[in-house]
């Protein structure tokens, strides 16, 4: 025992600074509440409140990255201010998601439902902040984001992942987009859609792995679409069940023929 203790004494020694998950994830659902009071009970007052609210957060996440060593590379007040001078554009593409929402889903009642209740509203807005993040050469945090608000939604989307402007996921638990996926304009996911690689091989890690899904795309529940090559043209369907490896033409309808037999039965007593 003592050999063990030793050795998880010398990894304590290992461990890097590092802002605990809460804190970072903490920052994160703290700017959606900036950007969209209608998650919480609001209280600004002003026109300057918000613009002192925006720069304590932007202090924050200076604070946040100088405090990690995983960021020693990072230009902290670069990122920082680079990241605030994004938000209005971040904050038009989460007011698209939620638009694709409203739009698409016939139980969405309004705006304000979808921005306070919806589980893949949380996850690509979550994922809008830390993709810019990523892009800003953020090691770490990035990830620890999205792997939150999976834990939260059930909805696992990398960082990396390039997404467009209109994301429409419904319900989502289980819906899963890689690292190198691309996902165009006004395309619908649904729960348990997968966009992931043919192979896990590490030597494949530059690699683009994952699918290219064209715009106006819908793939529906349970469908699986694997491969860097594989590209779902524009205004494709792709149906629940779905196993796709191969790329398919715009306007394609692809579907699961199920082989399910019936058989009659007999009323329970």
């Amino acid at each position: 025992m003592n050999n063990f203790y030793e050795h998880i004494y010398q990894k304590q020694l290992e461990v890097f600074e590092m802002p605990s998950n809460k804190k970072i994830s903490g920052w994160a659902v703290g700017i959606l509440d900036l950007l969209f009071p209608e998650r919480n009970a609001g209280g600004i007052k002003s026109v300057a409140e918000v613009e002192l609210a925006f720069q304590q957060a932007e202090i924050e996440l200076e604070q946040l990255l100088s405090k990690s060593k995983a960021c020693e590379v990072c230009d902290h007040f670069r990122v920082a201010h680079d990241f605030f001078q994004s938000l209005p554009k971040l904050y038009e593409l989460m007011c698209s998601d939620a638009d694709a929402l409203i739009a698409g889903d016939p139980a969405a009642k309004n705006q304000r439902e979808v921005i306070r209740t919806y589980p893949g509203f949380f996850a690509i807005s979550i994922f809008r902040i830390a993709n810019k993040l990523h892009q800003l050469g953020v090691p770490l945090i990035p990830r620890i984001l999205t792997e939150h608000a999976h834990s939260k939604t059930g909805i696992d989307i990398h960082p990396a992942a390039a997404i467009g402007h209109h994301l429409y996921i419904d319900h989502g638990t289980g819906l899963v987009v890689g690292e190198t996926s691309v996902i165009g304009n006004y395309v619908k996911l649904y729960q348990g859609v997968t966009l992931g690689a043919l192979s896990v091989d590490k030597i494949l890690s530059d690699v683009k792995r994952h699918p290219t899904i064209g715009d106006h795309t819908i793939i529906y529940s349970g469908a699986t679409i694997l491969g860097g090559e594989t590209v779902i043209g524009h205004h494709s369907v792709i149906g629940g069940n779905v196993w796709l490896t191969n790329s398919v033409e715009p306007y394609t309808t692809v579907y699961h023929q199920a082989n399910a037999k019936f058989i009659d039965s007999k009323p329970l007593i």
